[in-house]
């Protein structure tokens, strides 16, 4: 059984002793990389934007003396080049520079043909497409380690957690790149430390490779991100409670069973696909109709009552009325662009 691949240590690096007291604690945890920001992308001036180079002796120090390789993220080629000239392991790609082609050829550019690995997370909106072209400007600058990280995305609407999971990107993106690793970041998907348990255990549980987890020797003191990052306590006892899958079992009667019910899958998948290739039937008929009367496509009031006749169905047949909701919001969609 594959243990997971874990990086971890402070969303920023603040002083010499808060890296190194960090360090030495997610290093006796069982963590493999040491992780600390330098530079940091905040939403609001006058926010703390990091220590920048000054931090670089702290990451090198952290690397020479307790021999635990390190990483930073970089937004544009002064930061490569400052990273490069240092020595530092690994760079990691943010969320917001993910967004940005420009940064991202830019920074990809700066790094042509280095030996250094190179982690990317999702760009902030749920772009896939967006995600899979900062992997392929990294692989033709001839970047072999390459890592993808799955940090969620921003939200559409209020969630318990601080980003939006949407699990669903993150497999299908596994899937588009199935020989690079992936990682999962639950500290910015939960937003808060009390949710990092469950998205640690649910993304090892999907498969993914390991774990980009933020941790402060003194969370409540930190200066960005506080409510998010666990104590060095709370990290050891998350490592030490993961519990890891295999990816197939050797069991044959438990694989022949699995078989049978995925082939049951496969029957009702059909079943849906025929269903919804008869509502697209109807809906066709009704745009044509419409057009022939002249009343207009999109009726608000029919489709708040379709909305609510479905989320009653769902609470009856024991669904999450949000997951149904969300699925017939992307068929309404579908009958709008067919009518």
């Amino acid at each position: 059984m594959k243990r997971p691949y874990i990086i971890a240590g402070p969303c920023s690096a603040e002083t010499r002793e808060q890296v190194l007291s960090t360090a030495r604690g997610v290093k006796l945890a069982g963590a493999d990389m040491f992780r600390a920001g330098l530079w940091k992308p905040r939403t609001r001036p006058g926010s703390f934007q990091g220590v920048g180079e000054q931090g670089m002796e702290w990451l090198c120090e952290v690397r020479d003396s307790l021999g635990i390789r390190v990483c930073t993220e970089v937004a544009c080629a002064a930061h490569v080049k400052a990273c490069l000239d240092a020595g530092i392991d690994c760079l990691w790609i943010g969320a917001r520079t993910a967004a940005n082609p420009f940064q991202v050829q830019e920074i990809a550019d700066s790094l042509k043909d280095r030996e250094v690995r190179v982690l990317i997370k999702n760009p902030v909106n749920p772009d896939i497409e967006l995600w899979a072209g900062d992997v392929e400007r990294f692989a033709e600058a001839g970047i072999k380690d390459i890592f993808l990280v799955h940090r969620g995305f921003s939200p559409s609407s209020p969630l318990k957690y601080r980003n939006d999971p949407q699990w669903g990107i993150a497999v299908r993106m596994r899937s588009r790149f199935p020989q690079l690793q992936m990682l999962c970041d639950p500290s910015h998907i939960s937003g808060s430390r009390e949710y990092v348990p469950e998205i640690a255990q649910r993304a090892l549980d999907l498969g993914m490779d390991g774990l980009m987890t933020e941790v402060h020797c003194s969370p409540e003191s930190a200066l960005s991100d506080s409510s998010q990052q666990l104590c060095v306590e709370e990290f050891a006892l998350l490592v030490k409670g993961l519990e890891f899958r295999t990816a197939e079992s050797t069991d044959k009667a438990l694989r022949d069973t699995l078989e049978t019910m995925r082939s049951r899958i496969d029957i009702l998948d059909e079943q849906i696909v025929s269903l919804l290739s008869e509502r697209m039937k109807l809906s066709r008929e009704i745009g044509r109709t419409k057009k022939a009367n002249n009343i207009s496509i999109v009726q608000t009031a029919r489709w708040e009552e379709v909305l609510s006749n479905v989320r009653e169905c769902a609470i009856k047949n024991s669904l999450d009325p949000g997951f149904v909701e969300n699925i017939f919001n992307c068929i309404h969609g579908a009958s709008i662009n067919e009518q």
